[in-house]
């Protein structure tokens, strides 16, 4: 792809640095990157994907935007309550950069419809609150050699992780939970401090960029955890399940 004049200029503080330039702006450009769940970490992730020049972005999610949402989904506004998220969002990003591609998906998604959306995408966003899904979105990127960006976010905390089934030995979201069931938390049960969310969905939005452009290392293998209430970020190795039912051979 050939950038008009217009397009560097728009990009033109990301071609400035030697990690991106050109080459990895066009990357960007011929990406195609699927979030699901438009949320608190959804909305940083399409917003600094949108502006970054992601050239197809699939926005996946079921709910309605609601009144207590938009103390921190930031791609939604109050014009946009009782719509659906996706086309909320579709709306706000293309009001930022017209010149991308938008598809949205506004339904539940069954299992052979999130494989079908997976095998179309180079990378895929995990931007839910619930382990089971998370737990069906990691299966599916395993199966489809899909590399996963995965974060998460309650209270005043939050985590990031990398699962790369392109990688041989990496292990994956079920390696971390086994069987999550009695840990079950979100938002709407035990709160969430706003920039918290805000904090994970713009590294997970970072992550997707490094890894569509090759830039540095991804945080495939490890667990990057976050404790708002006393600034503290840590980054733990994650070793590989030798039983885990999804990754193991």
């Amino acid at each position: 792809m050939t950038m008009n004049d217009e397009q560097l200029l728009r990009y033109s503080r990301h071609i400035m640095l030697p990690e991106i330039d050109i080459e990895g702006q066009e990357k960007l450009l011929a990406a195609k990157v699927l979030i699901i769940g438009l949320g608190g970490l959804g909305s940083p992730v399409s917003l600094y994907l949108a502006a970054s020049g992601v050239g197809s972005l699939t926005l996946a999610d079921f709910d309605e935007v609601d009144l207590s949402n938009l103390q921190r989904q930031i791609v939604h506004t109050t014009d946009s309550l009782g719509e659906p998220k996706p086309e909320s969002a579709k709306r706000f990003l293309h009001s930022i950069n017209p010149e991308i591609e938008i598809r949205t998906v506004n339904n539940r998604m069954t299992i052979e419809k999130l494989d079908e959306e997976i095998e179309r995408a180079d990378i895929v966003v995990d931007c839910t609150d619930n382990f089971e899904v998370r737990y069906a979105i990691n299966d599916a990127c395993l199966k489809a050699k899909t590399i996963l960006v995965s974060g998460a976010a309650v209270r005043m905390e939050g985590q990031l992780m990398v699962i790369d089934p392109t990688t041989p030995d990496m292990p994956c979201y079920r390696c971390l939970y086994q069987d999550a069931g009695e840990t079950e938390l979100n938002c709407a049960t035990t709160g969430i401090a706003a920039p918290v969310v805000g904090a994970i969905g713009t590294l997970q939005a970072l992550e997707t960029l490094k890894l569509i452009v090759g830039i540095g290392e991804s945080l495939a293998g490890y667990l990057l955890t976050f404790d708002a209430k006393y600034m503290d970020w840590r980054k733990l190795k994650l070793p590989k399940n030798p039983h885990c039912v999804a990754c193991s051979s």
